[in-house]
């Protein structure tokens, strides 16, 4: 994807989409996959591509975000297939098991590097003559009647039909949404070795602070995980400070020891979690992926939540780039969105509440998993979302 020279001028566009990252990348390639016209499609990003791409971060694609990457030509990709899916409870009984088996699929989802997320969307986005201006900032956005004006950092403007806003952040930074709750908690995540991994088996393990992911993602050093550890603030800085045989005997305490003994663990990195949702849009402008919602990690939904308004927002504004398409397109994800939030933040709260009603919980996972069609439906919204 080549960047865009600096000079005077004002750019006409069709939809001039704010956040080159997954989403907005994925919106732009489809898009043109319904007949817009690349150079009509305007991309703009701070960062530079060689920046986004070297992003080590490790991403959960549901099977549904498989199949919108492979629609722009942006699969295949270096991923890890999930096969498995395991629930528990630490310190109770009950768990529930989720298989590929019982749905037909190749995988439930895979687990992917963003930055090979991002190159494969850079080059579906090229091979479409997308109009790519980065790294440039926003600096101002005007709405008029017939369409919106946003002026860049280095002087040029580009008049667009219809803004996107799809660049998100951590929960903190977005601090003018409408629903918000901080739930306490960071997320410590890095890449494991275990003595003892499971082929292609993801593993969610609610903790008295939080859910316990690992999800795996095999690497140059053979099978790994990706791990997503949700504490309390205080013990997520404990975590960061510890020796590296210090932190993974912890993380074996928290774990157990279904894997064996961790073996190995990469830098750490950690960041603060909470709910910022704001479904708000305007005539001319509308946002998407966590631009309009930052979740909690827990079931890996963020993303793949946003590249489902990414995918009904392109369904649409390839019809007309239109108010009356913004509309339809806030009603459609209405059902969606309501109710990804609801879920994932239900579970952020109950499952860390040390409350009485604890067992209770592991006993549900026992029966969810002995109850084929409620867990056949809840892995068909965790791959899809609300249909």
């Amino acid at each position: 994807m080549s960047e865009v020279p600096k000079r005077e001028e004002t750019l006409e566009a069709d939809v001039a989409i704010c956040g080159a990252g997954p989403v907005g990348m994925a919106l732009a390639a489809l898009l043109a996959r319904r007949g817009v016209a690349g150079k009509r499609i305007v991309l703009i990003d701070g960062k530079s591509l060689g920046q986004a791409i070297s992003d080590p971060r490790s991403i959960a694609l549901a099977w549904g975000s498989r199949l919108l990457l492979e629609e722009v030509k942006a699969w295949p990709l270096p991923a890890t297939a999930i096969h498995q899916i395991h629930v528990s409870r630490r310190g109770h009984l009950g768990r529930s098991m989720m298989d590929r088996a019982e749905h037909g699929l190749e995988a439930l989802g895979h687990v992917a590097r963003y930055g090979d997320v991002v190159d494969a969307l850079a080059r579906a986005c090229e091979r479409a003559g997308v109009q790519v201006l980065r790294p440039l900032r926003v600096t101002d956005m005007i709405e008029r009647a017939d369409g919106v004006q946003l002026q860049l950092d280095d002087g040029r403007s580009v008049h667009a039909q219809v803004a996107v806003q799809a660049e998100g952040g951590v929960f903190g930074e977005q601090a003018d949404k409408t629903t918000t709750r901080d739930y306490g908690q960071t997320a410590v995540i890095a890449r494991v070795s275990a003595s003892s991994p499971l082929a292609h088996r993801a593993f969610e393990r609610f903790t008295d602070e939080g859910p316990l992911a690992l999800l795996p993602q095999d690497g140059a050093d053979g099978h790994q995980y990706a791990l997503v550890w949700c504490v309390q603030p205080e013990r997520a800085q404990h975590l960061l400070e510890l020796g590296e045989d210090a932190f993974l005997h912890e993380l074996g305490e928290a774990f157990g020891e279904r894997l064996g003994r961790f073996t190995k663990v990469s830098p750490r990195l950690a960041f603060p979690l909470g709910l910022n949702a704001d479904p708000r849009a305007s005539s001319r402008t509308v946002a998407i992926g966590n631009a309009a919602q930052t979740l909690h990690p827990v079931a890996g939904q963020g993303l793949n939540l946003g590249l489902r308004d990414a995918a009904v927002l392109a369904r649409l504004l390839a019809r007309e780039m239109t108010p009356a398409a913004i509309d339809r397109f806030a009603s459609e994800r209405e059902g969606d969105r309501g109710m990804v939030i609801r879920a994932t933040d239900t579970m952020a709260r109950v499952f860390a509440d040390k409350g009485p009603l604890q067992p209770l919980f592991g006993l549900a996972l026992a029966a969810l998993d002995t109850v084929k069609p409620a867990r056949m439906l809840l892995a068909e919204l965790m791959m899809f979302g609300r249909r």
